[in-house]
């Protein structure tokens, strides 16, 4: 099986050969904490289009750097749907990138309230074109929540290149 990185790359490199325009890529991590960056970044050539990352793991970091509003992290929660699009459309902005994906969430095994449940996480991606989020549940302990928000966050990116480029004939 290929790994998501590699198609993201092929993906990334058909888009171009498509359209003519080069594609740029960020991340903005919280629980996962780089590990999105690492897997991107494990491909020969990603320097062709991933721009960087910034791993805004403290909520001050999220609103000094990122521009995530204090009160939506107030009302909402760190590990939020809104707090995920604010960190994905800061990141496109401050790493000057056409799509930037994020994450924010609960690893575990403690941070957790009866609403969110450790596991939980939120997952950002913002385009010139549009914005969305996707939640997730991992059911598995700290490292394996980590690396699975990483993988949905990767598959959450592949998923946004197809519709681009079936969009574009």
């Amino acid at each position: 099986m290929v790994e998501l990185e590699v198609e993201i790359a092929q993906l990334i490199r058909e888009y171009q050969a498509k359209t003519g325009k080069s594609l740029t890529v960020g991340a903005v991590e919280s629980a996962t904490g780089g590990r999105i960056a690492d897997r991107v970044t494990n491909v020969a050539g990603s320097s062709d289009y991933f721009k960087g990352s910034i791993v805004a793991y403290s909520n001050e970091v999220k609103i000094a750097m990122l521009g995530v509003k204090k009160a939506t992290i107030e009302n909402h929660g760190a590990a939020s749907e809104q707090t995920a699009l604010e960190m994905a459309r800061g990141g496109r902005k401050v790493l000057d990138v056409d799509i930037c994906v994020s994450d924010t969430g609960i690893a575990g095994p403690s941070g957790a309230t009866p609403e969110k449940p450790v596991g939980l996480f939120y997952l950002g991606l913002a385009a010139r074109d549009e914005s969305f989020s996707q939640k997730h549940v991992f059911p598995g302990n700290r490292e394996q929540n980590k690396r699975d928000a990483a993988e949905a966050a990767l598959n959450m990116l592949k998923q946004y290149l197809l519709r681009c480029i079936k969009a574009r004939g």
